[in-house]
């Protein structure tokens, strides 16, 4: 084992989907992985918890701290961030994962639902980003990876769903400030984003079924998000990854080992 060996892997919204297949890719190099998330218990439509993926990620060969975390808590991403710090002995990479997703127009757009993404979104990306920077300025390479889109001001991705929009949009502008406020730390800020629709229950609950057949499984942006980790953090910053684009430069030539219908068309991500 190599390349994320005994690396602090510390990922939110780690219980399912893309956080989970994240926290295996990296367990698989030996890491140690810090699974947070809302679920500690199973729920009844949803698979995984924080302890299952723990179970998981210790049976991949890596090593597993499970914390219940609701992002949207400021006080109890400090406590996250110093508990997994102060058990690991330090934090080398921050993966902002958890989102939420509501693709409502604007008149069907409530205030609970906007204060919901801005939370999980924009809001918990600075502030997990806040509470682990101190940690990462210790680190030999340290990371903070952002699953949000590549920065494009054009309406058509604003108009259908503005509130959603604005929230992903927040989370890529805090990586762009933050790669230029901490380049002289050394710590590589970088946004990751699918070139397909990717088939997690967002998708199954937010797309009709023939978008889930038209999607590539979690592993790809996975394998993507690794392959950026273990780049030169002072000289990989600032960056908007798109998955296949990473994985193109280091060699893949197989694509479809990620797709849930190999041989069908694939259906573009939002913002692509």
């Amino acid at each position: 084992m190599t390349g994320l060996r005994d690396k602090v892997i510390f990922i939110t919204g780690s219980s399912r989907g893309i956080g989970r297949e994240i926290a295996l890719r990296c367990a698989r190099d030996g890491a140690r992985v810090v699974i947070t998330g809302k679920t500690a218990e199973a729920h009844p439509k949803l698979p995984g918890t924080i302890h299952s993926v723990a179970e998981e990620v210790v049976a991949a060969g890596g090593q597993a701290l499970a914390i219940q975390l609701d992002v949207r808590d400021e006080q109890a991403i400090h406590y996250a961030v110093e508990q997994a710090a102060a058990h690991f002995g330090g934090i080398d990479v921050l993966v902002n994962n958890a989102s939420a997703i509501s693709l409502t127009p604007t008149l069907q757009t409530p205030a609970k639902r906007l204060d919901l993404m801005w939370d999980v979104n924009m809001r918990a990306t600075f502030l997990a980003s806040q509470a682990c920077i101190p940690h990462l300025k210790q680190a030999a390479n340290p990371h903070i990876l952002t699953l949000s889109p590549p920065l494009n001001f054009e309406a058509k991705w604003f108009a259908p769903h503005v509130a959603y929009t604005i929230s992903k949009f927040g989370m890529s502008l805090c990586a762009l400030g933050m790669a230029k406020e901490f380049a002289d730390d050394g710590i590589a800020v970088n946004c990751l984003w699918p070139r397909t629709t990717i088939a997690t229950a967002a998708i199954e609950f937010n797309f009709p079924e023939a978008i889930l057949r038209a999607s590539r499984k979690p592993a790809i942006v996975a394998d993507a998000a690794h392959a950026i980790l273990l780049r030169d953090s002072k000289t990989f910053s600032g960056f908007f990854f798109i998955d296949d684009e990473v994985l193109r430069a280091s060699g893949v030539k197989n694509f479809d080992q990620y797709a849930v219908s190999p041989g069908e068309p694939l259906y573009n991500d939002l913002f692509l």
